[in-house]
């Protein structure tokens, strides 16, 4: 089945995306690697001459101090372009004070993430990335007075396990940015090109060892690239898991916790999840294993012992359990795929592990809460949804605290 995705229009309500053979794709090229360092420096001399410009991520000023426990998930609308943010209580969703939160310039967002010590939320927008510190009681205050961090069009997001590194794919290449874990800053380092054909940048995963980079590519394929924490490199030499191909597309990617399989949603003819060994690189036997229809999003359990598709096409979610054994084998749930929202994109584990989000940018509902099943391991029950603004909202992205 042709894999369903979107693409952002002009005409009618800015920032509406719609439904695309491919996959969400970025329009405007990047017309810029980031700020200068001679810029960044003129925005912290503002920041200390303007009270209130600059909110330090975990300050006690300006609406609660920095957060590192709780549990919060925050979604990009992007018709409404603004951020959504919600509490995640005993099967409840709370929206937090002030949400949704605009973005500066109304640029739709494309991409979120929250850092590792759950202190900044970076929000990729238009050609820009901004940051937002997290409060305690989960409010978002914008860094720097609102100004970009960032000058980059970005699809997809990920941050280094020590919170040092912000990697993005942009429309031409990867942006390697060093974060100030201080302000939240960033400051570029590098671009590394796609050395493939027909890329269509879609996701990206650092591995939980800090020793690999994967990108999935839509139609270009996947790439995995040895990373040096250190430094910030990447090898010049990718490794390709997967080739070129106009028909399926590798549209997300998760990392298990021991840094030994690569998951990828991969849709189209030979389309499902499929798992790859990492070091070698081959795909495990049984791969591709059978999804729904357009698998657009992947997410491992906090126990590393289910692993979840969203659906695009068929709105629903498939889950699999993870044998144990020296071969690896997924075995579909107890009531597997679950339904879920109109064209669900996008899957992330909240902060206590006991739920999973899932936020659907067709709506109905936009954001989706599912615990899991107290009798049968890892079966989905749907335990709130909540919608995530004025619909259409277009739910693109979700992110929670870890």
């Amino acid at each position: 089945m042709a894999e369903e995705g979107t693409r952002r229009t002009e005409a009618g309500m800015a920032g509406i995306i719609e439904d695309d053979r491919t996959a969400i794709t970025v329009r405007t090229r990047r017309i810029a690697h980031s700020l200068t360092r001679a810029a960044a420096a003129a925005v912290l001399l503002l920041a200390s001459g303007c009270s209130g410009f600059f909110v330090y991520p975990g300050s006690t000023g300006n609406g609660g101090g920095g957060n590192s426990t709780g549990d919060y998930v925050y979604v990009a609308n992007a018709s409404t372009a603004n951020i959504a943010g919600f509490s995640v209580g005993s099967g409840t969703l709370t929206q937090v004070p002030n949400s949704p939160y605009a973005l500066a310039g109304s640029a739709p967002p494309t991409a979120i993430v929250v850092n590792p010590a759950n202190t900044v939320l970076y929000v990729a927008a238009g050609t820009s990335i901004y940051a937002y510190g997290i409060q305690s009681n989960g409010v978002l205050n914008a860094l720097y007075g609102g100004a970009a961090v960032a000058t980059a069009t970005v699809a997809a997001m990920d941050i280094s396990p020590d919170g040092r590194w912000l990697l993005a794919l942009d429309s031409t290449g990867i942006d390697v940015f060093q974060i100030n874990v201080s302000t939240g800053g960033l400051t570029q380092q590098t671009t590394i090109g796609y050395p493939v054909t027909n890329p269509k940048p879609m996701s990206i995963k650092i591995s939980p060892n800090a020793q690999y980079v994967f990108a999935a590519l839509g139609t270009g394929g996947d790439l995995a690239f040895q990373f040096d924490n250190a430094t910030g490199a990447l090898s010049s030499s990718p490794a390709l898991l997967s080739g070129s191909s106009n028909l399926n597309s590798d549209n997300a990617l998760a990392v298990d916790a021991t840094t030994t399989h690569l998951y990828i949603a991969r849709s189209g003819p030979a389309g499902g999840l499929a798992v790859y060994t990492i070091g070698v690189f081959g795909q495990v036997t049984g791969s591709p294993f059978a999804t729904g229809g357009g698998p657009f999003s992947v997410a491992l359990n906090k126990a590393g012992t289910d692993v979840y598709v969203a659906n695009r096409t068929d709105g629903t979610i498939s889950g699999f359990s993870i044998g144990t054994g020296t071969a690896l084998t997924l075995t579909a749930l107890s009531g597997s795929p679950y339904n879920s929202g109109l064209n669900v994109t996008s899957l992330a584990i909240d902060n206590s592990g006991n739920y999973l989000l899932a936020a659907a940018s067709g709506g109905k509902p936009d954001l989706s809460l599912y615990s899991f099943d107290s009798a049968t391991a890892g079966k989905l029950n749907l335990a709130a949804s909540s919608a995530t603004g004025t619909d259409p909202t277009v739910a693109i992205a979700v992110a929670a605290t870890h």
